[in-house]
């Protein structure tokens, strides 16, 4: 009996929201079954949430550690801006993906010092940061996009957002890579470990010796790493740069994570839970259109859903 309830405390949250994703996919496919039951519209959710999915990964690790973030959206577009500039330049995509990588870990570590060394708290931050970077995209392109002339004949194409086997988009592939290094590193490293630890409880977590200050950079640095990167296969995508890059995706990216039933209060989350979160997500609006609802009905059914996940999830760690 103690092992059940260990089990259904530990897993039973992932295993609810799987079913609800199963219960909303049949109903769509009942609904809309000339949309849901071809083969197209899942390939477009594969080339679309990975987007969306490989920032809520971030997130999900800040929002462990007992901080927040909402400065992604404008990394995003920051790395997105510097990777099309460098192609421009060098039309060489490791290149530009290397500084593009740099630039973002660059901004989640003056998040992080801010946040560690200032005392300056992560809300106020990283809202600070978003304005900032976004202010700096739009002056240095004074509004205007960069198409990346030549990109889709290059290796690096293919690599990023290519067609695996012809049909499997590679941002999927990465969304899932991405996944399962995730998983690896906060259940499985030490690093993870002090995550969860300084999350639950900071003080303690400083008392056993952990380095929370270096934590928290590292963990502010990854977030920014996941949104530059999202930014480059977002851009290389659409063989364009944009302005608004990155616009729409705070509230989407914050719905996947706390449906995927990661708390809000820190010291505990699920990668696995935001990898189903993404699609559940990701695949509500294309349901609800094609169900023959107005599109209006979206953020009705993300804040129920919202609610429901947050409340479930309180309700069950009160119990245990």
């Amino acid at each position: 009996m103690k092992i059940y309830s260990v089990f259904r405390y530990r897993y039973g949250r992932q295993l609810g929201l799987l079913v609800v994703a199963l219960v909303l996919l049949v109903f769509f496919m009942i609904t809309s079954p000339k949309v849901f039951l071809r083969p197209d519209i899942y390939v477009s959710f594969l080339t679309t949430v990975p987007f969306v999915g490989i920032m809520a990964l971030g997130i999900t690790i800040v929002l462990i550690s007992g901080e927040i973030d909402l400065s992604f959206p404008s990394v995003m577009a920051l790395s997105g801006y510097v990777f099309a500039t460098m192609f421009g330049f060098t039309g060489s995509v490791l290149l530009s993906l290397i500084c593009s990588l740099f630039i973002g870990a660059v901004a989640g570590l003056c998040n992080g010092l801010l946040i560690t060394k200032i005392g300056i708290p992560s809300i106020i931050v990283t809202l600070g940061m978003q304005f900032l970077l976004r202010g700096i995209v739009n002056l240095l392109a004074e509004g205007l996009d960069m198409t990346l002339k030549g990109v889709a004949s290059t290796l690096g194409y293919s690599f990023l957002v290519g067609k695996v086997g012809g049909i499997l988009p590679a941002q999927s592939i990465w969304f899932l890579a991405l996944s399962i290094i995730m998983w690896y590193i906060l259940f499985r490293h030490n690093f993870g470990n002090n995550i969860l630890f300084i999350g639950d409880n900071e003080n303690a977590a400083r008392m056993m010796g952990i380095n929370v200050d270096r934590t928290k950079i590292l963990v502010f640095m990854l977030m920014a790493l996941l949104a530059a990167f999202a930014g480059i296969i977002d851009s290389v995508r659409m063989r364009t740069w944009w302005p608004t890059m990155g616009e729409g995706y705070l509230m989407t990216t914050f719905a996947t994570v706390f449906v995927g039933g990661t708390s809000m209060f820190g010291g505990e989350g699920t990668i696995f839970g935001t990898f189903v979160g993404a699609f559940l997500i990701g695949s509500l609006e294309a349901g609800i259109v094609a169900a023959g609802l107005t599109g209006f009905w979206t953020q009705f059914i993300y804040g129920l859903l919202i609610i429901i996940a947050v409340t479930l999830h309180t309700v069950v760690s009160q119990r245990y």
